[in-house]
């Protein structure tokens, strides 16, 4: 996976990010899809996220993995 520079992050569009309204964890990916599932998880173990938002971060990550490429 590679990493996103500043630039080529602000040029996705809001829908590429699970928590569009934050532009927090980019699923444009199936990689980062797959990473952000992971970061989720880890950032609501440490009480950094809620249930809901990791919800929402692991339903709009498994709607990106269920794509084709």
């Amino acid at each position: 996976m590679s990493h996103l520079t500043q630039e080529e992050r602000d040029s996705l569009p809001d829908s590429a990010f699970a928590l569009p309204e934050k532009r927090a964890y980019p699923i444009d990916t199936r990689a980062r899809a797959s990473n952000a599932k992971a970061r989720a998880t880890q950032e609501y173990e440490r009480g950094l996220l809620t249930a809901e938002e990791r919800e929402r971060i692991d339903k709009a990550a498994d709607r990106r993995l269920a794509q084709d490429d």
